[in-house]
């Protein structure tokens, strides 16, 4: 059973927590176009979309980073950033939000990587997003960069009540945490036994070691044998979980949307029921929006069943604001906690 008071009486302590969220940082631009303001190219002829309102938010380690001061946790951030315009936009969001900035590296090397939104106005009053344009990395951060970001972690690492890292990307090599950094992180979690490591890693959530990891049930699945089952056959997700928990030796979340959390914890499976949510949903940064709820409530001392109600909440706010990377403040989390333990539907 879930203690919500308990719960309650930890946020109350989110002011005294500092979390060093380092990894991937991406900035999200979304583009509103109404197709009342259509015109011809006189170029090419083609359908000429007019912009009228953008919107910048802080995306991947930055939707982290916004979720966690929401919630009036201190962030140190630690990642890449391009000298470019999409950096400065990037910069600006962190810095908006309050977070420590001072340990971002940024380079004229690689750039700022960045998902482009166009949201295009439905007849209903809707928004419906258009094809993604990316701005990504096609090769590797250089030895010099990657050297760095291990320097500011290493250096700011005492400050810090737990470390978030965040493996954005499935192709290797082409975000922060290359085999290299990996490698020498894995070596700090196992040093660092009284720090919480903690990482959300897309594709290799098997080569992270010492610390507490955290993927989606496809993610999870993604890694197995072709033949190994479903990703929504709790039972298939246990079998391959316990084996990459196996390896990474220590705790092991799997989110399953709807489905809550599982986590696996020695020889203990705890499965924690998501909030049942009605209505229209958007789940971009619902992954992001658990692990900062996951690693904050370790950080306040919960155990790993309480954590993942917390991440469960929090999410349950975000998916519900539409067309923006939400987050969810403490009287928002209080709320949603009571309506959680009586059952009701949002």
């Amino acid at each position: 059973m879930i203690d919500g008071r308990k719960i309650a009486r930890a946020l109350e302590r989110t002011h005294q927590i500092r979390i060093l969220v380092f990894g991937d940082y991406t900035l999200d631009k979304y583009l509103y176009i109404d197709p009342a303001r259509d015109e011809p190219s006189v170029e090419t002829g083609l359908t000429a979309y007019q912009v009228h309102e953008k919107r910048m938010y802080a995306g991947s380690g930055g939707t982290v980073t916004n979720n966690l001061r929401a919630l009036g946790a201190q962030v140190i951030s630690i990642g890449l950033m391009g000298e470019d315009g999409e950096g400065y936009e990037l910069q600006r969001c962190l810095d908006a939000v309050g977070a420590d900035t001072s340990s971002m590296v940024r380079t004229d090397e690689l750039c700022t990587c960045t998902y482009t939104k166009p949201m295009r106005l439905q007849p209903d009053g809707s928004w419906q997003e258009m094809n993604r344009l990316d701005f990504r990395n096609f090769s590797p951060p250089s030895m010099s960069l990657q050297q760095r970001l291990l320097d500011q972690l290493e250096g700011r690492l005492e400050e810090a009540d737990a470390v978030l890292l965040i493996d954005q990307f499935f192709q290797p090599n082409l975000g922060v945490i290359t085999d290299y950094v990996r490698s020498r992180v894995n070596e700090l979690a196992r040093i660092h036994t009284e720090k919480i490591f903690y990482v959300d890693s897309r594709a290799f959530s098997h080569a992270f070691r010492s610390m507490i990891v955290k993927c989606n049930n496809l993610e999870l699945m993604a890694s197995a044998p072709a033949d190994a089952g479903s990703p929504e056959d709790p039972e298939a997700l246990g079998r391959q979980a316990r084996r990459l928990q196996s390896q990474t030796g220590n705790t092991f979340f799997v989110t399953r949307g709807a489905q809550g959390i599982m986590a696996f914890r020695d020889d203990k499976v705890l499965s924690v029921p998501a909030v049942r949510v009605t209505g229209p949903i958007d789940i971009v940064g619902a992954g992001d929006a658990s692990s900062a709820g996951i690693v904050l409530g370790l950080a306040l001392g919960l155990t790993e069943e309480e954590a993942a109600a917390l991440g469960c909440c929090i999410s349950s706010i975000t998916i519900q604001q539409l067309g923006v990377t939400g987050t969810a403040s403490v009287p928002q989390v209080l709320d949603r906690l009571k309506l959680y333990q009586e059952g009701k539907s949002v």
